[in-house]
């Protein structure tokens, strides 16, 4: 603590991170590969737009953006994307495909050169899109998951194996790519060719089920011609999810499972480290790597129970070894070269960054996007995992991050507000890093809390379906009981608690806002708010039938949807609340806010609707960052009583 101790209000403390600092950092690397002896990776670049750029780690140490704006490494495809990109090294250059987010064509890049199409473009619906691409250089070509709409209807989409030439003769001729599977199945992820290249493995599964439901392990044999014969299920079903598929260097297939209860991870179908934890996650993007096989026989694996770890997993004996390091999460995605591993690391101190194990040695060192702070870390917060008690004795787990500033105490006897924050998934889990958006209220005297509630993942396939058909009921009842609990131990200030949530998180907090006096306001961004029009026609594709777990079948109980929707019960909010949204989200749209919008008209509760163009579902653009955050703080200290410098005032109208 410095020499000169102030004492202030909560929430009045002066801090030096400011929204725009907290943007500028906002976002992580992601799908880590290695291209020869390189590690490639793409990462954000809020101040461009919110695009994602290729970042290429030379055999020296220094980086470089591959691709300069306004191109935008990033998929659509199932709308949260997955990996957009892959490589190689032929005569000793690099080559790499990646698929660009304004056209998602499929293009090809080389060290000098223009980066040139692979793909067509499509007059229909929202045209053709491209992910997780595997490239067969011998074959000359890339085999990868197409998502090809046949019509203009977000459900109107077929998803199929394919195979794109590399030479570019598909570039303006749909008929030119060669599909490798049928459309039986809605889902599909991408292909895992085995070292002989004699089985190709892939993972599938169908409405209603999301992925974390049930999915299936399809193995097919792949001739010589390249095309597949005899495909069929040889793992998984309507109730156990496989969360990904690969081939050992010897060629024995390796899963994830649950069936369990954990997602545990079998080699030809046999277990080769039960334990109650997580050896998977739910797959929102295809092309998540939670597992990758070295030649030696060892699997480098992401695992944990609740936090993550980077191991080293020995198959013959189920000894998992794990990284030493200040990393307490790592992300799902790992490659492999050799007897080196990369991974995406981060903890309460660190941003992620990429990260390097020398499995030989163990030694693990940051090679790339490596966290730099960007104030004194001594305005970091100092946050707890705990675990509270719900409704009827169930655990709840969560992160509580005091108020934290090393020149500023608060007067005797003062309580600081909170916000609860409950993440996006639902099948979200709140990772215990370090994020200056948490860290811009901390510094200043307001508490946060993230509630891992009950439907998170990281805690077991029963943990993750306490919200089956209790979406709006268990994950409300969750946060609030934290937030009580926070009251009633001496830690909060019971009429100073906010609730706050985007996507999912957007709707309990808006669900929380319209069924319980916990909150004394709320910041609810891109939410689903109205369940009667969320669904087929509204949303995407992938998740139009999801409510059929998460309420229960629209056909059996039609009135849940009406009864559950914090749109239906708009009259009965009485408390304040800043609702943001993207324009351009296809996945909680803007009707939703507008509906929400129009049915509360009459009901003089204060609020503020920002909505940002050129946004979608999550802002990715710097200056859209910094005024969410700083209408989010505004919003707090007119509710709590705060006096705030710097920031702009947010109107609230009735």
């Amino acid at each position: 603590m410095g020499e000169t101790v102030q004492t202030l209000p909560y929430g009045e403390w002066p801090s030096p991170i400011d929204a725009a600092t907290a943007a500028a950092h906002d976002g992580k690397p992601e799908f880590v590969g290695f291209v020869g002896d390189e590690v490639w990776w793409t990462e954000p670049r809020p101040a461009e737009g919110g695009r994602r750029t290729l970042v290429r780690r030379h055999s020296d140490g220094t980086e470089e953006s591959v691709l300069p704006a306004p191109w935008n490494v990033r998929s659509r495809v199932v709308e949260y994307g997955g990996r957009p990109w892959a490589g190689f090294v032929r005569d000793d250059d690099p080559l790499v495909v990646f698929v660009n987010f304004a056209d998602q064509r499929l293009y090809r890049c080389e060290p000098g050169g223009e980066p040139r199409p692979l793909t067509p473009l499509s007059p229909v619906g929202q045209g053709l899109r491209w992910a997780e691409p595997t490239l067969l250089p011998d074959r000359g070509e890339v085999w990868c998951v197409l998502e090809e709409f046949t019509g203009d209807g977000p459900s109107e989409v077929r998803r199929v194996l394919a195979a794109v030439p590399l030479d570019g003769s598909a570039a303006e001729d749909r008929g030119a790519v060669r599909e490798l599977t049928d459309d039986r199945h809605r889902f599909v992820t991408g292909p895992r060719l085995s070292p002989d290249g004699r089985h190709v493995a892939w993972l599938a599964w169908d409405h209603p089920r999301m992925p974390w439901d049930g999915t299936e392990l399809r193995l097919a044999e792949a001739a010589p011609d390249g095309t597949l014969h005899h495909a069929r299920t040889v793992a998984g079903g309507p109730d156990e999810s496989i969360a990904q598929a690969d081939w050992t260097h010897d060629g024995r297939l390796l899963h994830t499972s649950d069936r369990t209860g954990w997602w545990n991870l079998y080699r030809d179908g046999e277990p080769v480290c039960p334990r109650e934890e997580e050896f998977g996650g739910p797959l929102w993007q295809p092309g998540s790597r939670w597992f990758t096989p070295l030649d030696s026989g060892l699997i480098a694996v992401v695992h944990g129970r609740g936090a993550t770890a980077l191991g080293i997993l020995d198959p013959e004996t189920g000894e998992v070894v794990d990284a030493a390091g200040p990393w307490t999460e790592f992300a799902p995605t790992l490659a492999a070269h050799g007897e080196r591993v990369v991974a995406v690391g981060a903890g309460p101190r660190s941003a992620p960054e990429v990260v390097e194990l020398d499995t030989r040695t163990g030694r693990t060192r940051v090679i790339g996007a490596p966290h730099k702070d960007a104030v004194d870390p001594a305005h970091y917060p100092d946050p707890q995992a705990r675990t509270f008690t719900g409704p009827g004795g169930r655990e709840i787990h969560a992160h509580v991050y005091p108020p934290h500033h090393p020149d500023c105490v608060a007067p005797d006897g003062q309580l600081p507000p909170y916000v609860i924050r409950a993440h996006g998934g639902p099948t979200g889990r709140a990772p215990l890093v370090l994020d200056l958006g948490i860290a811009y209220l901390t510094s200043r005297g307001i508490g946060v809390v993230e509630v891992d509630y009950g439907g998170s993942t990281g805690y077991g396939r029963a943990y993750r379906e306490r919200l089956r058909e209790q979406w709006g009921v268990v994950d409300v009842e969750d946060c609030a009981a934290v937030a009580l609990a926070l009251a009633d131990e001496g830690t909060a200030d019971r009429d100073r608690l906010a609730v706050r949530g985007g996507s999912a998180g957007g709707w309990t907090a808006a669900a929380s806002l319209t069924t319980t006096d916990v909150y004394a306001c709320g910041t609810i961004l891109y939410p689903v708010l109205d369940l009667t029009g969320w669904g087929p026609g509204e949303t995407h594709d992938f998740e139009s039938e999801y409510l059929e777990s998460l309420i229960g079948p629209r056909a059996e109980v039609p009135e849940r949807y009406a009864e559950r929707s914090p749109a239906a019960h708009a009259d009965r909010l009485t408390v304040p609340f800043l609702l943001l949204q993207g324009l351009d989200d296809v996945i909680c749209p803007p009707a939703q806010c507008e509906r929400f919008l129009a049915r509360l008209e009459g009901g003089k509760v204060p609020h503020a609707y920002i909505a940002f163009e050129g946004e979608g579902h999550g802002f990715r653009r710097a200056d859209t960052m910094v005024r969410a955050l700083e209408a989010e703080l505004s919003l707090y200290a007119q509710v709590f009583g705060l006096t705030v410098r710097g920031v702009p005032v947010l109107e609230l109208t009735e």
